[in-house]
């Protein structure tokens, strides 16, 4: 008896959507590196005004924001060790 390949093969009942292909993923990351070099890079061209010293420093409101968006985060820990509730809270 011949046995139908085609019907052997089940189709996943869930969709493929274009972020689950790694591949897709790591162009993502890459141009996001790209784009931050580049916004890294225009620190050269572009002349800082501010009124304090450390504005001058290249790089600086790229640390500035890694620092602060650390900063939120770690923040968050701490807030959530404040506020939470039990898995069961709206159970009971």
């Amino acid at each position: 008896m011949a046995s139908n390949d085609a019907g052997s093969e089940m189709q996943s009942p869930e969709r493929a959507y274009w972020l689950d292909d790694p591949h897709n993923v790591d162009r993502i990351v890459w141009t996001v590196y790209a784009v931050c070099a580049l916004l890294l890079g225009a620190d050269f061209l572009i002349k800082p005004h501010g009124p304090f010293a450390i504005e001058y420093v290249f790089g600086f409101y790229g640390f500035y924001g890694f620092l602060c968006c650390f900063g939120l985060v770690i923040a968050a820990k701490g807030l959530r060790i404040l506020v939470a509730r039990p898995e069961d809270y709206y159970d009971r």
